[in-house]
């Protein structure tokens, strides 16, 4: 339990830190929110200004208006309001795998990241990181068809016998099953992700197969970590909804634009946490120690002195002798 305080504490020291990096991502997410909801506002507006059903859905929510809506001649079809959606949904995600590998540089380093460095980071992996995307969606897209499959095979099962809680318990039982196996694989993809950076690694094939070592090296950890931060996240999420049903008015559109928009700003908290946790595990378990080069002292030279020959004195010449 330790252990997992201390990731977490670590997680949440560097998310409050780089603050700037939610404030940037909640501000990416509300300009590609608004434009890929300009061709939906359109559509409605042509039905909704001109009639009085609009009324049922200012002062409240009304599904059969909703549905009514939609399906009137005026409307149009609804692949004109879908497809700039999933233009700006895929937009989101392709910026997202532009700007995370300056997040886990800014996480991982000791000091404020100069904004050179962020870039820096964010263009030397942004062809990894598409890569790693598509293995992640390939890989994720398929155990997760598996495991739908497999739950309903056993709702099936569950259904077809005569105790009337059995399926209630396999349906529960089942989902959240999924949820952490689906948990885990998301812990391996993240963990590869950091590796990528941190490790400057181009060969994104060895990150994967990195962080799939590592993940079930500390699965316990990592997994609390995660469940915990997604608590977080669901507790965040119901106490918004509370309060845009208790506080906001029906007919008040600029308080429920203010709570949906904080509810969006702090449902990324919990995201950006996880995150953090990846880093600090990689910086406790993965990263590669360096060996640290002190120069050389100079050493001191002896010289042996060799001492100088006394002075000859020149022979003096012989005396003369005199007549």
């Amino acid at each position: 339990m330790s252990d997992n305080k201390g990731l977490l504490s670590s997680g949440l020291g560097m998310v409050l830190r780089n603050k700037r990096y939610i404030v940037w991502f909640y501000v990416l997410n509300l300009f590609l929110g608004l434009f890929g909801t300009v061709a939906f506002v359109n559509q409605a507006g042509t039905i909704l200004d001109h009639s009085l059903h609009s009324e049922r859905l200012l002062h409240g929510f009304s599904l059969t208006v909703l549905i009514d809506m939609f399906a009137r001649p005026e409307f149009g079809p609804t692949i004109a309001s879908r497809g700039p959606a999933m233009f700006f949904a895929v937009l989101f995600l392709v910026a997202s795998a532009l700007f995370l590998p300056g997040v886990f540089l800014g996480y991982a380093s000791t000091y404020r990241l100069p904004r050179e460095d962020f870039f820096r980071a964010c263009g030397r992996n942004l062809w990894r990181y598409i890569r790693l995307m598509i293995v992640a969606g390939i890989v994720m897209g398929i155990v997760t068809g598996l495991l739908f499959a497999l739950h309903g095979f056993l709702e099936r099962k569950a259904a077809e016998s005569t105790n009337e809680l059995l399926l209630p318990e396999v349906q529960f039982i089942g989902l959240f099953i999924i949820f952490l196996i689906m948990t885990i694989f998301r812990i391996w993809f993240d963990l590869a992700e950091a590796d990528i950076v941190l490790s400057d690694q181009r060969a994104v094939r060895k990150s994967i197969a990195t962080g799939f070592r590592y993940t079930f090296g500390g699965l316990g950890r990592l997994l609390g970590s995660y469940v915990l931060a997604t608590m977080v996240a669901a507790i965040i999420l119901l106490g918004g909804i509370w309060m845009w049903m208790k506080i906001v008015a029906p007919e008040s559109v600029v308080g429920a634009f203010i709570v949906a928009q904080l509810i969006l700003l702090l449902l990324l908290i919990p995201r950006f946490w996880q995150r953090g946790v990846v880093v600090s595990y990689w910086q406790q378990k993965m990263m590669v120690p360096v060996a640290q080069v002190f120069p050389l002292e100079p050493q001191p030279v002896s010289v042996a002195v060799v001492p100088e020959p006394a002075p000859v004195a020149p022979n003096a010449p012989p005396a003369t002798q005199g007549y």
